[in-house]
């Protein structure tokens, strides 16, 4: 499948729909209170004891809040503010779409904000494995 680009109309460029889309922060305005998020963590993990748990994504084992930093916020948004993480409950976020900003190759995806469980300033450390398991 290929989509064609906003170019003039003598030059039109054919790209790929799966290949990722060159945007600025700026150029993105969600709408209403709409948040957009990235660095959400879907791959193998590692215990604090060095065991790894493969990657989860799409499994019934995969059941669990994720972290995000927030990419964009809408006007109506007042609860976050770019540049912060927050903790989304499970499945509530849309399916990724890469984009390229300023040569640095992002997956955002656009978060419930009802789901927002919890807001942090600070990239946390995605622990979800009680410390009894590791002793």
């Amino acid at each position: 499948m290929l989509l064609l680009t906003n170019q003039p109309r003598g030059n039109m460029e054919k790209q790929a729909l799966f290949a990722a889309h060159e945007i600025t922060q700026d150029q993105l305005h969600p709408i209403k209170d709409a948040v957009i998020c990235t660095d959400m963590v879907f791959t193998e993990r590692f215990t604090s004891s060095g065991i790894i748990l493969p990657s989860d994504n799409g499994k019934s084992s995969g059941v669990r809040p994720r972290w995000g930093r927030v990419y964009a916020v809408g006007p109506e948004q007042k609860d976050v503010t770019v540049g912060q993480w927050i903790c989304v409950a499970h499945g509530r976020w849309t399916r990724g779409v890469e984009v390229v900003d300023n040569g640095i190759k992002l997956t955002i995806r656009k978060i419930d904000p009802k789901d927002i469980m919890l807001i942090s300033d600070e990239e946390p450390v995605d622990d979800t494995m009680s410390t009894a398991v590791l002793a």
